[in-house]
């Protein structure tokens, strides 16, 4: 220590001492004058206004609110727990507390919205305060007394600065220190930051929506009951609770089979206009009285009540493209439902109880619906399957999706075939085997838990093994014909799985060029990811069980391309896994030495070429025929065949070039027959992808590649991109010939639409109509909290 550094030290010290006293005597002093000008809050304070005036919420202001706000307020990760996807979530206010913390070595409180709090008051509580006036409702209170009122403001008296990239005191990672000001805080906040009013880092509101927005706030920010879904869905909804509310035990284990697997989905009826959403919960009260949600940390946690009854609940929420899970029910799929569970011949003797050790792993849980039938239910959908854990609750991933591959391709095993391990019977007794990291896990020793997991793993494949050579020896040798195809015409048979970092997109058929790995996954693994990615993730819990959960996930995926080496001959194999794995923990290696090298049975498929892997996703396109869904293949867009051209010649760069691009860009191509929507995504070359940590140290930035889809695919854009389709040559060759850093500097002045821009906000919404006019049952409202500013 040198010299006058520890009473240097002790100074620094009391003048954070000195700073924070002076802030909480600030805060004290602004509460004390709002409380004298305006009365104490109170939440019940706002809901004695009339509502029902000018501008009215339904009709002016939820419209305005979901384009300008939503678009950064709507995930679990919105700033300071602040959604504003629905009126509830404005009621409900901003909290300190983080939802995303890879820290914590406890599970935080819940905070979901309409379930762990029924009332304001009750939010209060959980620590959420108001951004709308609580106090004595007047004009002067409703706007000096509103956190989103005064933000409004602050950004109109100092709009952003006119530079194309914002300075640097806009701080745009993802985990930033947050302010969430209280209203007492709010004069500190606006002298200390007088650029960052709202919407933050992204243009102003135009004055008329402004004023609107403004006025609503002024008037007292009230709603109208939000409206009812008409007697034809009523009906619908009545027809469908009395199938799931059956009270024979087979359809009692059957309804709860079904809850678990659809409880994050956004039910359609397809048969009736598109509109209305409804989520499958949980009640304590049959059909034909008010919905009582069960509120549980996993949805096969203990009810705690003698008899669940299985409701659709309409969702009042604005529909958001990341968590938005389209799931149609119409007759088709009721008679599907009763073949496969209600009106099917096997018997229930008991039901199943809610121990964490069984409910957690379904093995054990439905060992008496047949998995056959289990199989068919999720591969009838097994997109929305995928899904779950790809959209869900996870709005910020890395940790969870580093252990996947930037691009791969999913197929499944046939449930005709014997590979498809659909013996319910042989699943229940291994099911110890089969058993998920518990919820009470927490132990955040990497290692240890790998080399656990890799034991039980191990049991798992020697049984299966043991289990074909058994009864199925035929098996061992196999062709393509394991492959489920989806009877030619079931799109869910192939699907392309993308990772833009730290969230992830699936889409129905093989988008780009064949990809270096790809998973085959019979019912045993679908089961396991869905419970250890879906059912059983607990967003709010702690550091342990995010990390063993990742551990664990390393083996599902280790499996799934073990099932596709099996395709492949052994010379082609041992290349595919020399080059997954480079540089790999020892650990590893040996468990893939033991499991995938050691086995020497060749597969009963001819293979004429040099590149067997290319040759077998040929042979499995043509397996899959019409099934084989292409509307994300940019040849079939109506774009000029020079155009298609330009942009298909990305797909064939590779190199570190690449990493200048964004993880997602969406490109709007202006034709001249109108606009064109098309994504464009990078690829990240990685070694291995078995480590938890040092993402970049596992980089092969010289793999990196680009891929083209029609329409919009993913529900964060890193960067957008307007082009006239004149100008789409050149602009694919900037991409081409970029270098550095102010290469792309140069593209975005050329071509990007930026952030700061004024346009902004009306290319937003014109991607948005784009979207929801090109992929009307799955659009939802973007996301804008990955928005570069570069």
């Amino acid at each position: 220590m040198t010299p006058g550094s520890g009473a240097l030290t002790i100074l620094k010290r009391l003048l954070v001492i000195a700073l924070a006293m002076g802030l909480a005597g600030c805060t004290a002093w602004e509460r004390y004058h709002l409380n004298r000008e305006f009365g104490k809050p109170d939440s019940v304070t706002r809901l004695v206004t009339a509502a029902g005036k000018d501008p009215e919420y339904h009709r002016d202001i939820r419209p305005l609110i979901e384009t300008r706000c939503t678009v950064c307020h709507g995930c679990y990760d919105a700033p300071c727990q602040l959604k504003l996807d629905a009126y509830a979530g404005v009621e409900r206010g901003a909290s300190k507390a983080k939802v995303y913390d890879g820290t914590r070595l406890l599970a935080a409180n819940l905070t979901r919205l309409f379930v762990d709090a029924s009332n304001t008051g009750e939010w209060r509580d959980k620590g959420f305060s108001p951004v709308l006036n609580e106090r004595q409702q007047s004009p002067a209170a409703n706007t000096q007394g509103s956190v989103m009122y005064r933000m409004l403001a602050l950004k109109e008296a100092h709009p952003l600065p006119q530079e194309a990239i914002l300075p640097a005191s806009f701080d745009f990672s993802l985990d930033r220190a947050e302010q969430c000001t209280t209203i007492e805080e709010m004069p500190a906040y606006e002298k200390k930051y007088p650029l960052w009013g709202m919407p933050y880092g992204l243009p102003g509101l135009s004055s008329d929506e402004s004023q609107l927005l403004m006025r609503w706030i002024e008037t007292g920010a009230q709603t109208t009951v939000t409206p009812e879904p008409d007697a034809r869905y009523q009906a619908a909804i009545a027809t469908w609770e009395a199938l799931l509310n059956r009270d024979d035990l087979r359809s009692q284990v059957s309804a709860r089979y079904i809850y678990e697997h659809l409880f994050y989905g956004n039910l359609y009826f397809s048969e009736l206009p598109l509109g209305p959403y409804f989520r499958l919960v949980r009640s304590s009260t049959p059909p034909g009285e008010p919905i009582r949600e069960i509120a549980t940390r996993r949805p096969y946690d203990d009810p705690g009540v003698p008899r669940v009854y299985y409701r659709l609940w309409h969702n009042p929420s604005s529909t958001l493209d990341k968590t938005h899970m389209p799931y149609a029910l119409d007759a088709q799929r009721m008679q599907r439902w009763k073949a496969l569970f209600f009106d099917a011949g096997f018997a229930v003797g008991q039901l199943p109880g809610y121990e964490p050790e069984l409910a957690s792993n379904p093995f054990a849980t439905f060992r008496e619906l047949p998995a056959q039938s289990r199989y068919r239910f999720m591969l009838d959908d097994a997109r929305f399957i995928i899904q779950g854990f790809i959209k869900g609750p996870v709005c910020r991933g890395q940790l969870a999706l580093n252990v996947i591959d930037d691009r791969f391709w999913v197929m499944f095993v046939d449930p005709e075939h014997p590979s498809a391990m659909d013996n319910g019977n042989y699943l229940a007794q291994h099911s110890e085997v089969l058993q998920l990291p518990a919820a009470k896990e927490s132990n955040v020793l990497p290692i240890t838990n790998w080399l656990r997991y890799a034991k039980l793993q191990r049991e798992w494949l020697q049984a299966k093994g043991s289990y074909f050579q058994e009864n199925f020896p035929q098996v061992v040798h196999p062709t393509v014909d394991v492959i489920w195809n989806g009877e030619q015409s079931n799109p869910n048979a192939a699907l392309t799985v993308f990772r833009h970092f730290d969230s992830a997109t699936v889409s129905y058929g093989w988008v780009g060029t064949p990809p270096k790995t790809a998973w085959v996954i019979g019912y045993p693994l679908l089961e396991r990811i869905h419970y250890l990615l879906v059912a059983g993730f607990d967003v709010y819990g702690n550091l342990g069980h995010q990390l063993v959960t990742r551990l664990y996930m390393d083996f599902l995926r280790m499996e799934g391309e073990a099932n596709f080496l099996l395709l492949l001959p052994e010379p082609a194999r041992k290349q595919a896994l020399a080059h997954w794995y480079q540089d790999a923990p020892e650990h590893v290696m040996k468990y893939v030495d033991d499991h995938w090298l050691s086995n020497r049975v060749e597969p009963a498929i001819t293979y004429r070429s040099a590149d067997p892997k290319r040759e077998l996703f040929g042979l499995l396109e043509q397996h899959f025929g019409n099934a084989l869904d292409q509307h994300r293949d940019i040849t079939h867009s109506p774009l000029q065949p020079a155009t298609i051209d330009a942009l298909q010649n990305l797909e064939n760069l590779r190199g570190e070039a690449l990493s200048l691009m964004p993880e997602t860009a969406f490109l709007v191509v202006q034709a001249h027959h109108g606009e064109y929507p098309l994504t464009i995504l990078h690829n990240n070359g990685y070694k291995n992808l078995s480590t938890l940590f040092m993402e970049n140290s596992r980089r092969l930035p010289d793999e990196d590649s680009l891929t083209i889809a029609n329409g919009f695919l993913g529900a964060y854009p890193n960067a957008l991109f307007h082009v006239h389709e004149h100008d789409v040559a050149l602009f694919t060759n900037r991409i081409r010939q970029m270098r550095s850093a102010a290469d792309y500097t140069a593209l975005m002045d050329r071509f990007g639409v930026r952030r700061s821009e004024t346009t902004f906000w009306a290319f937003s919404d014109r991607i948005h109509q784009l979207h929801k006019a090109t992929n009307p049952t799955d659009a939802g409202l973007f996301d804008y909290n990955r928005l570069e500013n570069r």
